[in-house]
């Protein structure tokens, strides 16, 4: 069953129709771009919303208190127009956490994921990292053996940040595949919306499962330290650590993946500025900020209501309209990023504020753990296979139909000799 058609009242102009499929990014981000800074959207199901696509405009939108998370603030949500039927639901009704709440609650519950994810535990997972990366790369060259192209993306960037973030959340290795099975199958355009539901039903009960044994056997991750968290007043409940798990798990394993898959598909698209990473003239820190910027592992994030009316450079945000931060066409932002802001460049004069793992009070917790593994991950596989290229011309690369991931399905590769 698919949700029907609802669209907000009386849009300015036609909405730009978001592909469900993905079949052109770029160009769509070239659309949204002409429209302006704020133009309407209509999202897979019929749904419509605005979208912000201006550097400036998000920054002050994404710190302004009368957009919230809360979905009962949304109109199409409390008349029924919008239902669990929806496709994108599970983005942004997805239980109690950091993700769903505002104010003095998510400054309590982001304060315990404060506690328990500290700089000094990221830096911790460095030697998992390493550990993993260099097994991959092995796995990779026994894969690509004799000149055979290799999915860079199943055997190298996937496996990657399932195994750091899994360790760091205290997650059973033998449970990788399901959970990524499961994620695949919640984030994919072309999952039925029933099998979507039980999806999460699925991944309800596993973090609940999790969450009971390691309050009966903590450990040293960080599930049993969001249980301890009790430092400045009343600790978290279980369902608050599930959620702030469930989401924070496919946060940081989704947007790890993208980034290491589109630095190194940009690298092979731009050997002269290859060439200038690996001789150390450019840094490998350069790579993944120009990366998040160009090509935002997050095109579309959904999705923040309207308490009252919001004024956008003329343009009115209704009382009760949705509104989605489109990092990937933000990205693109000439005033932000001069006039090629469309081109990628790690030469860029300019230093790259891009705002790609979000701004204000809800930005990525995790935005510290997928650099470390960017920056672990990519100078090691050019090390170890400095002539890598890809197997396929660049526009024969697909996305995955998921319009909030910017994901590749593959990356076919040669490593060269």
């Amino acid at each position: 069953m698919s949700c029907p058609v609802h669209h907000d009242p009386d849009p300015v102009v036609d909405p730009i129709v978001l592909d469900p499929l993905v079949r052109d990014l770029r160009g769509e981000t070239r659309r949204l771009r002409d429209a302006g800074p704020l133009t309407h959207i209509e999202l897979p199901g019929g749904v419509t919303a605005w979208t912000v696509t201006s550097h400036a405009e998000a920054r002050r939108l994404l710190t302004d208190p009368r957009l919230v998370k809360d979905i009962n603030q949304w109109e199409l949500w409390r008349t029924g127009k919008v239902t669990r039927q929806w496709p994108l639901i599970g983005m942004i009704d997805s239980g109690r956490s950091m993700f769903t709440v505002d104010g003095a609650e998510h400054r309590r519950l982001r304060a315990k994921t404060a506690q328990a994810i500290t700089a000094r535990r990221v830096e911790e997972q460095r030697p998992v990292v390493e550990e993993t990366v260099a097994r991959l790369l092995d796995a990779l060259a026994e894969e690509g053996a004799d000149g055979r192209p290799v999915d860079l993306k199943a055997v190298f960037a996937q496996p990657l940040p399932m195994v750091v973030v899994s360790r760091l959340m205290g997650v059973d290795p033998a449970e990788h595949p399901r959970l990524h099975r499961l994620y695949e199958a919640f984030f994919s355009g072309l999952t039925p919306q029933d099998e979507r539901l039980a999806v999460i039903g699925e991944l309800d009960v596993f973090f609940a499962r999790m969450v009971a044994e390691k309050k009966e056997h903590p450990g040293d991750d960080l599930t049993s330290a969001l249980l301890a968290a009790e430092d400045g007043g009343e600790p978290l409940t279980e369902e608050e650590v599930e959620g702030n798990l469930k989401a924070m798990v496919a946060a940081g394993h989704e947007t790890t993946i993208s980034l290491i898959v589109n630095a190194v598909r940009a690298l092979c698209g731009n050997p002269e500025q290859r060439e200038l990473v690996q001789r150390g003239e450019v840094s490998w820190e350069a790579v993944v900020e120009e990366t998040m910027r160009w090509d935002s592992p997050t095109p579309h994030l959904l999705m923040r209501f309207a308490t009252e009316d919001v004024e956008v450079g003329g343009t009115v945000i209704r009382r009760g309209e949705g509104l989605v931060i489109s990092y990937h066409a933000i990205g693109w932002d000439e005033a932000q990023h001069g006039a090629d802001a469309d081109r990628f460049d790690v030469t860029r004069p300019t230093p790259i504020r891009h705002i790609s793992f979000g701004h204000g009070p809800h930005i990525c917790p995790g935005a510290a753990l997928a650099r470390l593994e960017a920056r672990i991950a990519l100078p090691a596989l050019f090390a170890r296979f400095p002539a890598l290229e890809l197997a396929v011309a660049d526009e024969e690369l697909r996305n995955l139909p998921i319009v909030t991931q910017n994901e590749l399905a593959a990356l076919p590769v040669l490593l060269g000799a």
